[in-house]
């Protein structure tokens, strides 16, 4: 394990992309002004190889945040400690400013399944949830954000809607939101509620970062269906949202997911400058 110590770089309120392989010698070679990178930690659990070797590299130039999927926050057998102390480890080595996990489970008697899976929104799911967060929080002496998901069936037995429960979880474990405005689209294309509505009940307060990205359409007997498969460009729609979202929360850290049909850099980096743009044109509006 190398032996380089990073110093803390605060994520800037400007856009940023999810760090791929793909692009990591043009990164390099280029110096893009770009203000971030994101990371999946699971995908850099192990202590050596090219992934570090080149993430140490563009780490001493761009702040970081890391982006779990395999905490699985919603288990009630609880969070796997061998899980919580890699990513630990990977939190000491890499500095991130940001930290977060996602409002699902994904694993059940020690199987990761591989998926993030939905849960009911219930009383009895809230304090599992919290307890998880805390325990997480606590162990990393950190806190970290929780994302909404993208949803294609609903649990008939929730007693809250999906924001009210986002929004008290965050409450009751001191945890903050990453507010993923694609994921309110395409759910609440699938399921027929106001994405605006969604939004605009949650608290400015909570969110402390955006996610964006692209999905597809899935034709089933039913109708169509939306699917967050992070691979193309983010549509007109969802940059609609964004701007009704940087409205609400005012701007905040930004990132373009694109993690299927991989583009060349450029197209990538392009998707970040529209981000930047529209977070520039609103402190325009409000000089």
């Amino acid at each position: 394990m190398s032996s380089l110590q990073f110093p803390s770089k605060p994520i800037p309120v400007r856009a940023g992309v999810s760090l791929k392989p793909e692009h990591y010698q043009t990164i390099l070679e280029t110096n893009p002004d770009n203000g971030w990178f994101e990371i999946i930690p699971e995908n850099y659990m192990g202590s050596g190889g090219a992934v570090h070797h080149y993430l140490e590299q563009i780490r001493a130039n761009y702040p970081l945040s890391i982006h779990a999927i395999g905490l699985s926050l919603g288990s009630e057998e609880g969070i796997s400690v061998e899980h919580l102390k890699a990513i630990k480890v990977l939190i000491d080595r890499y500095q991130p400013s940001l930290v977060s996990e996602h409002l699902s489970w994904s694993s059940h008697n020690n199987v990761a399944l591989n998926d993030l899976l939905p849960m009911p929104y219930t009383d009895q799911v809230l304090d599992i949830m919290a307890r998880n967060i805390s325990q997480v929080q606590n162990y990393l002496k950190r806190q970290i954000l929780i994302e909404n998901p993208s949803s294609y069936f609903q649990l008939d037995y929730s007693t809250y809607t999906e924001w009210e429960f986002l929004v008290k979880l965050a409450k009751q474990s001191g945890a903050g939101i990453l507010l993923d405005v694609n994921n309110i689209y395409v759910s609440a294309n699938n399921h027929g509620f106001d994405a605006e509505n969604y939004i605009k009940n949650i608290p400015a307060d909570l969110v402390q970062e955006i996610h964006l990205a692209g999905h597809s359409i899935q034709n089933m007997s039913s109708g169509k269906v939306l699917i967050d498969d992070h691979g193309s460009e983010v549509i007109p729609e969802v940059w609609s949202l964004y701007e009704m979202t940087l409205e609400h929360v005012g701007n905040r850290p930004t990132l373009i997911e694109w993690d299927a049909n991989i583009p060349k850099w450029q197209e990538l980096f392009q998707q970040a400058k529209i981000a930047d743009s529209l977070m520039l044109e609103k402190n325009k509006r409000y000089a």
